[in-house]
């Protein structure tokens, strides 16, 4: 039986681009004939590992189109000419509103990925959601399809590699490192981990260091008032922005970490929290969206955002020994839920619901 596997595009490092072939490689054990289909592929990765749309052949009968929904994409209006069982993994997509001061592009881009994700509402067979949030939103767009919470497969053997050895001892120095992973864009709220540090900086550690590790998303107006931001808080030299980076150095950086502090406001999973968890660095995050439910009892969760709270609830697990061991085994404890066997597990019985229909 075929499974395929289409995405608007196949990204090198991102979360969906990692679903993605950690889904291959557990179809291909379960005997499905797969393979990865795209409209783009970033230029680094292996061409074996992928193929373009246009040679993908029509899927038929029982076969099943996997598709990875998380952008607009003209795959959202001609998905449904193809045969087989259509079943949609929804990751998400980011709400227009967060990108209204800085890009009128990328709010278009947003309205075009819900519109998207809308027109498919009564055109797919079955949907696996990551998060019970993600199902949430896929049923107050007009989804009556089955859907099941699956969450991403996430192998873990990757972050046994070895650190990079350069950026670690740079990071390692002494100061208490702050931790954040993920795009700098303007829904995970960088810069409200910024003055959360601030606070901390100047009122509890004065060597302490924030890092923001992760790309831009290429809006300028944004990228230029975080540093504006940083340079008006006099932060130059305690707020590290890397940019993209190797995964030998975001390994590093999680190696380097004494906590990982999130702010963001619109998560639809949000991997760097269980890579935090694997990494045994406790974690200080704001509940909103996806993040309660990814988190579970895995960190501490605030109710609400203002830095002085932050800052006092990060200083607190960085000197209170017990909490910050507490918070470590309640991490570990967590992680066993996303364990690699127990989501392939998931996502198996997932299909097999598919090919029951």
């Amino acid at each position: 039986m075929r499974a395929v596997q289409v995405l608007p595009e196949f990204s090198r490092g991102d979360a969906i681009g990692n679903d993605a072939r950690a889904i291959r490689d557990i179809l291909r054990e379960a005997g499905y004939d797969t393979m990865i289909y795209t409209l783009k592929a970033d230029p680094r990765l292996p061409a074996e590992e992928w193929r373009d749309i246009r040679e993908m052949p029509a899927p038929e009968g029982q076969d099943i189109l996997i598709y990875h929904a998380s952008v607009g994409s003209e795959l959202n209006y001609t998905l449904p000419s193809y045969g087989g069982k259509k079943v949609m993994v929804y990751h998400n997509i980011t709400p227009a509103s967060f990108y209204g001061h800085y890009s009128p592009q990328a709010v278009n881009v947003s309205r075009a990925g819900y519109a998207g994700i809308r027109y498919l509402a009564d055109k797919m067979d079955y949907c696996i959601a990551v998060s019970e949030y993600n199902k949430q939103e896929l049923r107050k767009m007009g989804y009556t399809c089955p859907i099941d919470v699956c969450p991403i497969l996430i192998p873990f053997s990757d972050y046994d590699k070895a650190p990079d050895e350069a950026f670690l001892q740079k990071y390692r120095d002494g100061k208490k490192n702050w931790l954040f992973v993920g795009r700098v864009v303007p829904n995970k709220k960088p810069e409200d981990v910024i003055r959360a540090f601030a606070v901390y900086h100047r009122g509890y550690e004065p060597e302490s260091r924030l890092l923001l590790i992760g790309s831009t998303g290429n809006v300028k107006l944004y990228d230029r008032a975080l540093e504006n931001y940083i340079r008006a808080l006099e932060l130059e030299d305690a707020v590290v922005m890397p940019g993209h980076v190797t995964f030998a150095e975001i390994l590093a950086g999680y190696h380097a970490a004494d906590v990982f502090v999130c702010m963001s406001e619109h998560e639809g999973f949000c991997v760097p929290l269980v890579e935090a968890m694997y990494f045994g660095v406790p974690i200080v995050t704001y509940a909103s969206s996806a993040i309660p439910e990814t988190l579970g009892k895995g960190g501490l969760l605030l109710s609400e955002k203002s830095p002085e709270t932050a800052a006092a609830a990060v200083n607190r697990v960085l000197t209170d020994e017990r909490l910050r061991d507490a918070l470590v085994k309640a991490g570990k404890e967590r992680l066993k839920d996303f364990s690699y066997e127990a989501v392939k597990k998931q996502f198996l019985a997932c299909l097999e619901k598919v090919i029951a229909e």
